[in-house]
């Protein structure tokens, strides 16, 4: 077991004499030692757009249809949030400081109007000369219309099928449910019961006003695509197919499969913080089982709601929901950037956060089974529970922490980065790379499903996850001469943009996706004076801004031509400076100008602040704020920066 032995680098020599650096570096850690939880994780807030907060107004109302009560104060709080974000042209964004967003903004002004609001208000008035200007009702994605079919705000004839009869297709089938990513799972299976049992309620009035043409005479935004002979084309008539199936299904066919996709949904809820421990099954499962007849109180449902409203953020006079809750992610970065500042691996506050890592392996079989089945059942994943659905980015992170982390013997340590280590190989794809959650979850034609329309539906390998991988990998002795590093490596050479940056699936954007690839690169020993790793050091030497940071917004992902642009933040900045530290720069004056950087913008508190978003659930679709890594990252790249300098000083 001497591979995983961390043996600490000889660059953790005692303090220099105190500098701005150190500084800097002491405020940082004895901030993100100041908010680690009793039992020893991190967590913080995950941010997301206002969609949560108007699904939770939805929520009460649409259990108030059937005998349940609306808490006033709840909702009066929750549009208070809402109303607070509406932007001044009168809509409603999907990123901090984005423009308006069509179905964001039909979404907002629909549980505004279910809280009382009248469509007269100024404010409303204003939302709905927005949306119109956007398209109106028609030009919503593919779940928002399932949504407003749901409150009959649309003809079921607009919203995407999404037959439940999938449940009874072979594993092995090009469109079996397994070919989805976990999160698309999570949402489809519970919609196609609701689509099934054609449940709807009713809540009294109507947005009709959001239409651009009368309702009646409203036209489906989807239409055929020229050439013909597409895979777009095809589904679209498949869609219109499943929809006259819908209207006249074989009755027995479809309580079996009503059946197996009740009984999937109800398995999935052991172990777990809700299904899939994320914002969208949680909710959809609760409209699954009121359609299934399930009443109000049914235990189901209410422990639907408990995780509903451990998802809440409130405050004196508004709250806010998030999409989950990230605290094996946090307390995995947290450890390893406190251990960079040079924490000893001793510290009690070490143990602590260790021996909790520890207690979330996984170790039964999930979903990724289906595809790796002869794999030892391990990994961690992002949320307090969720032992379905572990993942290789979260379990790379974890490893990488646990490495640094002296527990005593006995308590299994050596023995769950075995176990990690291995899952991890077997969970490579065919390609090479690595996926978050399943291995070669990758048929793309499935992207033109219409309800697919989110862009997110599969779960291919990615840049940032591959080279997270690798970072583990190379700190447990693997090179570039081995079988699985090689074809990593060849993996992301093979995606690497022609300028050498890496897209970044999960932050934002190709910052985040370079720095990633190049800590996993140099992870493994690849010789970093190759021409493509130069070239990706170029890259982040080039968008560096004036004032010494960087900085890229969500606008990225939706024109390239932004990549690399935006207003600078700690977080990306400090990713910008570990991914040139990687790539041998460390002595270049863009690097020493971003940690002047960081350390001119550190609060007295040891803290950062962070105007714009930093992560994304789906590119395009869906944002996200990690209010941590403004702290953890920049605390890894200045210790980074430092040690390196240490070791050149008595090298």
């Amino acid at each position: 077991m001497d591979r995983f032995a961390y043996n600490a680098p000889k660059d953790f020599l005692p303090e220099t004499p105190a500098s701005d650096l150190e500084v800097a570096i002491r405020r940082a850690r004895d901030f993100l030692l100041g908010i680690q939880k009793p039992d020893g994780h991190w967590v913080g807030e995950l941010e997301a757009d206002t969609t949560l907060t108007s699904d939770y107004i939805l929520l009460m109302h649409f259990l108030a249809a059937s005998g349940g009560e609306v808490d006033a104060e709840q909702q009066r709080k929750a549009a208070n949030y809402i109303l607070s974000k509406q932007l001044p042209e009168g809509g409603w964004n999907l990123y901090a400081n984005g423009p308006n967003e069509v179905s964001t903004s039909v979404k907002a002004y629909f549980a505004l109007r279910l809280a009382g609001c009248s469509k007269d208000e100024p404010f409303m008035q204003k939302a709905r000369e927005c949306i119109l200007g956007l398209g109106g009702i028609m030009e919503c994605n593919a779940f928002m219309k399932i949504y407003l079919s749901i409150f009959r705000q649309l003809d079921p004839k607009w919203a995407p099928a999404t037959p439940v009869e999938i449940m009874l297709l072979p594993t092995v089938f090009p469109f079996s449910i397994y070919e989805m990513s976990y999160w698309s799972r999570c949402i489809v299976v519970p919609l196609a019961i609701v689509q099934a049992r054609n449940y709807t309620v009713d809540v009294g009035f109507n947005i009709n006003e959001l239409y651009v043409k009368p309702r009646e005479t409203s036209k489906d935004s989807i239409v055929w695509e020229r050439p013909a002979l597409t895979w777009y084309n095809f589904f679209i008539n498949i869609d219109h197919l499943f929809k006259r199936y819908q209207r006249r299904p074989i009755r027995f066919i479809r309580e079996i499969a009503v059946k197996k996709a009740t009984r999937w949904i109800l398995s999935r809820q052991e172990k777990s913080a809700g299904l899939g421990a994320i914002w969208p099954g949680i909710i959809n499962t609760i409209f699954a089982l009121k359609a299934l007849g399930y009443p109000n109180d049914h235990p189901e449902i209410k422990r639907q709601l408990r995780e509903v409203q451990l998802l809440k953020i409130e405050e004196q006079d508004s709250l806010r929901m998030q999409p989950c809750m990230s605290p094996v992610w946090d307390t995995g970065w947290a450890t390893i950037a406190l251990h960079d500042s040079g924490l000893s691996m001793n510290d009690p506050r070490f143990v602590k956060a260790g021996r909790w890592l520890l207690g979330k392996e996984v170790r039964n079989y999930g979903d990724w089974r289906i595809k790796n089945p002869n794999v030892e059942p391990s990994g961690w994943y992002f949320e307090y529970a969720c032992e379905w659905f572990p993942d290789t980015d979260d379990s790379a992170v974890v490893l990488m922490a646990l490495q640094r982390i002296a527990l005593v013997a006995g308590v299994g340590k050596e023995a769950a980065l075995l176990r990690g280590t291995k899952w991890l190989l077997g969970m490579q794809c065919g390609d090479g790379g690595w996926g978050s959650f399943d291995k070669d979850n990758n048929r793309r034609f499935l992207n033109h499903i219409p309800f697919a329309d989110f862009g997110a539906i599969l779960d291919p390998s990615t840049s940032d996850v591959t080279g997270r991988c690798l970072d583990w990998f190379g700190r447990v002795g693997f090179d570039v001469n081995h079988r699985a590093v090689a074809r990593a490596v060849a993996f992301l050479k093979k995606e690497q943009e022609k300028d050498g940056s890496w897209f970044g699936r999960w932050g934002n954007n190709y910052i985040y996706g370079t720095w990633s690839a190049l800590s996993g690169l140099a992870s493994v020993g690849e010789d970093m004076e190759k021409d493509y790793v130069k070239r990706a050091a170029a890259w982040l030497k080039s968008v560096q801004l004036p004032g010494g940071g960087w900085g890229e917004r969500c606008t990225s992902y939706h024109d390239p031509s932004f990549k690399g642009k935006g207003p600078a933040t700690p977080s990306q900045t400090a990713w910008a400076i570990m991914g040139l530290l990687a790539a041998s720069e460390a002595e270049c004056p863009e690097v020493e100008r971003g940690i002047n950087y960081l350390i001119n913008i550190q609060k007295n508190d040891g803290s950062w602040d962070e105007g714009e978003w930093n992560a994304t659930g789906f590119p395009r679709f869906f944002y996200l704020e990690y209010h941590l890594y403004r702290n953890y990252f920049p605390l890894m790249a200045m210790s980074r920066y430092r040690n390196l300098r240490r070791k050149e000083e008595v090298g």
